[in-house]
């Protein structure tokens, strides 16, 4: 089947209150895990592609690979640019065949991420491509930072709330307490703002850092709306202890299949489980 829009996949998961797994993609041995696992689960996945991606692979391969890997799947596939960073990069990943795109202005003041955002809104839902927005920050590490400075990066749930209904966006990643990359500890999650939040803005919400988040606090993530759930570093940590698990094994490996076709499988196991704990099994 051809990419379909993340709107049209996070409409299907708020009906019966589960979340569909955003996997990020960096090469093609990803590709077909996050593609594999999807298939052996039976569930939607979206294919998400961050700026290191597309510099890494290019925007025209990583697209040829996601419409590749949709047209010959049988689970619905989108495929997501993840946290856009300008209006002119957001309109060449639509114009690759991006079916859904992220505007971050969460570094600008709200009335300047609110006229960006609107303007990628615009131009994207002409073509049919969903639009997710940020308001709020997220850091590098949690507990870096004390509480008054973690909490001056959350998303206000009024703030939100004017955003969502000026910007017209498809989905929210609203910022309450996850991070990128490795957690130093255990995350602290403001449910009572994930709560509030959904409440006041009505549509699908998304948990970017969710990498390393336990599996209960996700859980109770997804029971208050979020409906998308971005996963990069358990991947990869997964998928590089299996690289050098075989080259320690066997130090003389020079065929590159031999050492990537295991880290392949791993990240389908990864990816498997991912989906299992978002409920979206079967959720076609």
């Amino acid at each position: 089947m051809s990419l379909v829009s993340t709107a049209e996949l996070l409409k299907k998961a708020d009906a019966v209150g589960c979340a569909v797994g955003a996997f990020n993609c960096n090469n093609l041995e990803i590709l077909q895990a996050i593609i594999s696992a999807a298939e052996a689960e039976q569930s939607p996945v979206i294919i998400q592609a961050s700026q290191g991606a597309i510099r890494y692979a290019g925007l025209e391969y990583i697209t040829a690979m996601a419409r590749v890997a949709a047209l010959s799947a049988s689970v619905p596939v989108a495929l997501h640019l993840d946290h856009g960073t300008d209006f002119k990069q957001v309109v060449e990943c639509i114009r690759a065949g991006f079916t859904s795109v992220m505007i971050d202005g969460s570094h600008l003041p709200l009335e300047e991420n609110i006229k960006l955002t609107r303007k990628v809104v615009e131009v994207a839902h002409a073509v049919g491509v969903s639009v997710e927005g940020e308001l709020g920050r997220l850091v590098g590490t949690e507990d870096e930072i004390s509480v008054d400075e973690r909490e001056a990066f959350f998303t206000d749930p009024q703030e939100a709330a004017v955003f969502v209904r000026e910007t017209g966006i498809d989905a929210l990643a609203p910022s309450i307490g996850t991070a990128h990359g490795r957690y130093r500890g255990k995350p602290k999650l403001d449910f009572d703002r994930l709560k509030q939040i959904r409440e006041l803005v009505g549509i699908p919400l998304v948990l970017h850092g969710s990498s390393g988040v336990p599996a209960e606090d996700i859980r109770k993530a997804i029971s208050l709306g979020v409906r998308k759930v971005n996963i990069d570093t358990d991947i990869r940590e997964g998928f590089v202890k299996e690289m050098r698990r075989v080259l320690a094994a066997e130090p003389d490996e020079i065929d590159p299949r031999k050492i990537l076709g295991p880290a392949r499988s791993k990240a389908v196991e990864v990816i498997r489980e991912k989906v299992r704990l978002f409920g979206s099994v079967k959720v076609l």
